[in-house]
């Protein structure tokens, strides 16, 4: 194929082209829309972040020190006009232009739909960007930050003459832009070191406004947005693209879309009003670019690095990190998170303030809106290349919080990492929420101090491990990140913290005992069957019944039997068809073992645990062995609330009544064949949701379409559609990501709210779906 030849810049030939701060949020795109274009690209950075080069260097974009034979040198915005690049290009008498000034210049002779505004540009334009890719509409796009793992690069060519950017007016480059269509998501007074006065700001979109050659789109809750644009297409509750919420859930939102939009409904895969708002516009400038849109376009949206990112979840602590940096940006955050906060937890924010000019303007504006938290630590100004400011250093903005805040804890930690991250680590405690909050390098200590967690972590379990292994008899099995996936019929997910296998009861009351006094989960794990393990693995100790101890099978009076929590129940089918006893052959394509069946009360071909069981042995998680009745005990479906806390031992069961082994064994081959037929051979986790009642979740996944929908080499089955298989290198992000889609799908499709039925092993599905 013909090399694509790359069009003028700023009226000349360029082939070559060199960005110093080549991994910040609105470089790194460019870098990778100009290397699509077909020019030759190379880059620096003083501070480079991780995945962001590793995303440059998938496009092509090299990573090398100072311009070296280059046409043409762009700088981001936090460049400083002393730096060594720069003035290196200027001695070689090389061009030199701003982030904005070269965007505006590739934009040009394209539909440009500049996405612009004070609060939410970079989410609103990845959510325009996932649903024109939806919708098959071949737009180019520049993001201003990268989409979330998994979501599509950050810039594209793409194939018909639009172009979807997000535009910046932090530094006045916005004054390049003549748009096809500019969406204005929201407007607040910003940038106090380029707009000194509010009436700067305004003027700036109003020319803007002035400037673009088709549709103005704007929030109809924006006054000033109102004020500066009469004439302008309106989004918004009361606006021409009417919406509002019908209905929201953890991670999902269903809009309600009337007037200008075409569409009755949307599904959108992020939370909050802030989120709707911005998948509201998203959808309405779709809509006047003339792609078809469906109700699903947003359902798969991906996210934003940075944007509520979960670091870390384990031990009743959640930790967040975000980008917010304007006082109604951390507002409408941290509303956002106190619904997350667990039972007897606390909102803990840490905040990195961003430039002097803006502390120094907003300092009682931060105050007031970081008192929604329960606790503050707050950090020196991130200065963004920014020289200080008299009354915008950290301090100053620390001064700030004896009135605005009156009653928030706030410690102030001028450049003490150290003492930031062991005021954490002495405070923090289950059901809390960290917010690490902030525009600039705060993702970077957030990290760091997520990463001290989990060495603090490994050495807790250490010590655990060995003071276990002091107590245990010398049969039981002990293991330290132990792989989880292998025992798992799924094949997907990480490790275990704590892996043990008792060979008696006094080891697991040993176990039992420990895990309360360390404060510990424990999770048992029978064959591995119905359950998927995060790929994190599992904090926590996992425990298996996995040694002959657990496994009898003792005929008693009467025809009924004993068996230990640990039997499989292919083996206990296969035993009670020798011994004649009828109502067990229902078990046997079940790949787990009795502990788990009675736990979930596992069923199939119309039987289920419960109709067998007569009795069941079990241990409290204080280690009191007690044996409970049937008639005792709350049975429903896939379900047992006894054993939610409890483990269970073993079991009588009484069979429905006896016969020839050979007649028994038929009936096996009968439903062993039936099995065969409906369900797919491949590894999977059975059924991943219940039924609706008087309804079928494999009949409603199969209408929805969604037989055959792959995520990664995780498959909607052929065969069962209420089957997710492993095709071979699944991971559990993929399982999860497949099963997120089908619910949003089906709910979207039959209006049938699917519920899981599989278990999220150490983990709850309110948190990721």
């Amino acid at each position: 194929m013909k090399p694509m030849k790359p069009p003028l810049l700023f009226g000349r030939e360029v082939r070559r082209i060199h960005c110093v701060g080549v991994t910040g949020m609105g470089l790194a795109p460019l870098a990778i829309y100009l290397r699509g274009s077909g020019f030759d690209v190379t880059g620096e950075d003083d501070a480079p972040v991780p995945e962001v080069v590793a995303a440059l260097t998938a496009a092509g974009v090299g990573i090398s020190p100072r311009p070296g034979a280059c046409d043409l040198v762009v700088c981001s915005s936090a460049i400083a006009p002393d730096h060594p690049a720069r003035v290196a290009a200027q001695g070689r008498n090389l061009p030199v232009v701003r982030r904005g000034e070269l965007l505006a210049e590739v934009a040009r002779g394209r539909k440009l739909v500049a996405v612009c505004g004070s609060h939410g540009k970079t989410t609103t334009t990845a959510m325009l960007v996932t649903a024109l890719r939806a919708a098959e509409f071949p737009a180019g796009h520049v993001l201003g930050g990268l989409f979330a793992p998994g979501g599509p690069p950050p810039a594209a060519v793409g194939t018909n003459d639009w172009l979807v950017a997000e535009v910046d007016e932090s530094d006045g480059t916005i004054d390049r832009f003549s748009p096809e269509i500019t969406l204005v998501v929201n407007l607040d007074w910003d940038h106090p070191d380029h707009y000194h006065r509010l009436a700067d700001l305004e003027r700036t979109f109003a020319e803007l406004v002035a400037r673009t050659t088709g549709t103005v789109l704007i929030n109809s809750a924006c006054p000033l947005s109102v004020r500066l644009a009469p004439g302008a297409r309106t989004v918004g509750r009361d606006g021409e693209f009417a919406w509002s919420i019908d209905r929201e859930e953890t991670g999902s939102l269903r809009l309600r879309l009337g007037g200008a939009f075409g569409l009755d409904a949307a599904v959108v895969r992020a939370g909050g009003e802030f989120n709707a708002a911005n998948a509201a516009a998203a959808l309405a400038a779709a809509r006047l670019m003339g792609a078809t849109l469906s109700p699903a376009v947003l359902a798969d949206y991906p996210g934003v690095r940075r944007r509520q990112a979960v670091l870390h979840a384990a031990g009743g602590v959640t930790v967040i990190e975000d980008y917010a940096h304007h006082p109604a940006e951390i507002r409408a955050l941290l509303a956002g998170l106190r619904p997350r906060v667990g039972t007897g937890g606390r909102l803990v924010a840490v905040f990195q303030p961003h430039r002097y000019s803006r502390t120094a303007q907003f300092k009682a504006e931060f105050a007031s809106a970081l008192a929604a938290a329960d606790r503050l630590h707050l950090l020196e100004v991130y200065p963004a290349g920014e020289a200080p400011v008299p009354g915008g250093a950290g301090a100053d903005l620390h001064a700030a919080f004896g009135g605005a805040a009156d009653g928030l804890p706030v410690t102030y930690h001028a450049g003490d990492d150290a003492g930031l991250f062991r005021a954490l680590a002495a405070e923090v405690r289950p059901g809390d929420v960290v917010a690490f909050i902030g525009a600039g390098d705060i993702d970077r200590k957030a990290h760091k101090w997520v990463e001290s967690l989990r060495m603090a972590g490994t050495a807790r379990w250490d010590a655990l491990a060995a003071t276990l292994k002091q107590e245990l008899g010398a049969a039981a099995g002990l293991r330290r990140e132990e792989p989880l996936g292998p025992r798992t019929t799924m094949r997907v997910g990480g490790a275990a913290r704590l892996y043990a296998e008792p060979a008696t009861e006094a080891d697991l009351q040993v176990l039992l005992r420990h895990a309360r006094q360390a404060g510990a989960e424990v999770y048992l794990l029978g064959r591995g069957s119905n359950l998927i393990v995060p790929d994190e693995g599992v904090e926590g100790i996992v425990i298996a019944l996995s040694h002959a101890h657990w496994a009898g099978f003792e005929p008693l009076p009467e025809g009924r039997i004993r068996v230990g929590a640990g039997l499989r129940l292919k083996n206990l089918c296969g035993l009670a068809a020798k011994a004649g006893l009828v109502g067990f052959e229902f078990l046997e394509g079940i790949p787990g073992n009795v502990g788990g069946a009675l736990r979930m009360n596992a069923g199939a071909m119309g039987g289920w645990m419960f109709d067998v069981v007569e009795q069941v042995r079990l241990m409290t998680p204080d280690g009191e062995i007690r044996t409970l009745a049937k008639a005792d005990m709350h049975v429903g479906y896939r379900h047992c609330a006894e054993l939610q806390q409890a483990v269970a031992l073993g079991a009588v069961l009484r069979p429905a009544a006896q016969s020839e082994s050979a007649a028994i064994s038929r009936q096996i081959d009968v439903y062993r064949r039936k099995r065969h037929e409906s369900q797919p051979r491949e590894p999977s986790a059975g059924c991943i949701f219940k039924n609706p009642p008087g309804e079928s979740a494999g009949r409603l996944i199969d209408r929805s379409g969604l037989k055959g929908e792959r995520v990664g080499d995780a498959e909607v089955s052929r065969v069962h559609a209420n089957f997710i298989v492993n095709r071979g290198r699944a991971t559990a992000a993929d399982v999860l990501e497949l099963v997120r889609r089908v619910r949003d799908r089906v709910r979207q499709t039959t209006g049938v709210e699917l519920e899981p039925e599989v278990l999220l092993y150490g983990r709850a599905w309110r948190d990721v779906l």
